[in-house]
């Protein structure tokens, strides 16, 4: 089993001062093994804070980063490959098809993406796509209103990913759980033979040695 936070669009401080109170009471060290975030950290106190809760940290480039995080990551825990991106590529935004295009374009299973800061996990043609939200809630220029601050932890467990998403809906810490689980790759079969097998030779005599 690992467990995995996935994270992002923070925007601190530019749009907000810190992650909610009651996130942090749950994301303490020791628990979780790899952290993988969609970008839009801004700040480097917010990036080793989320080192302190795993080393083991994955960032990708969000369009208000000015560090030099990767556009994109994959990471593997057999037999489910991960992918994550920002979000900001697909076009229009949060477009399963353009988000599919980019998960196909990786060869993963399952993509991470955010940028949207609404929280969505969906299985679409055979893949699994995952948006944690903001954890802080960040407002957004074309949102109407103030996001509700989410985030998501990923159970894998083989070819199962368990998927809890927690929002912060009217100061309470409220729940969900998604699964999505990785079909079997198809077995081929091995091709007939077209000609008939030659005959099989008789066993040799009493008298005879077989070395």
């Amino acid at each position: 089993m690992v467990l995995v936070l996935v994270i992002g669009d923070l925007h601190i401080p530019h749009r907000i001062h810190d992650l909610p109170a009651k996130f942090k009471k749950l994301l303490v060290p020791g628990k979780i093994q790899q952290i993988l975030c969609t970008g839009n950290v801004c700040d480097r106190e917010t990036y080793e804070y989320l080192r302190t809760i795993s080393p083991d940290v994955h960032v990708v480039r969000g369009d208000y980063d000015e560090s030099s995080f990767p556009l994109s990551v994959t990471v593997a825990h057999t037999p489910i490959r991960i992918g994550v991106t920002h979000g900001h590529q697909s076009v229009p935004t949060g477009d399963l098809d353009s988000l599919n295009a980019i998960a196909r374009q990786l060869d993963v299973d399952v993509l991470v993406s955010g940028h949207t800061h609404t929280f969505q996990a969906v299985e679409y043609d055979g893949r699994f796509f995952v948006n944690p939200g903001s954890a802080t809630g960040a407002w957004i220029g074309s949102y109407n209103g103030d996001p509700t601050p989410s985030f998501a932890l990923m159970d894998i467990q083989g070819p199962v990913v368990v998927t809890y998403v927690y929002q912060l809906i009217e100061g309470e810490v409220r729940v969900e759980k998604i699964e999505y689980r990785k079909e079997p790759e198809p077995v081929r079969e091995a091709p007939r033979p077209t000609t008939m097998p030659q005959s099989i030779p008789s066993s040799p005599g009493p008298t005879q040695s077989v070395w």
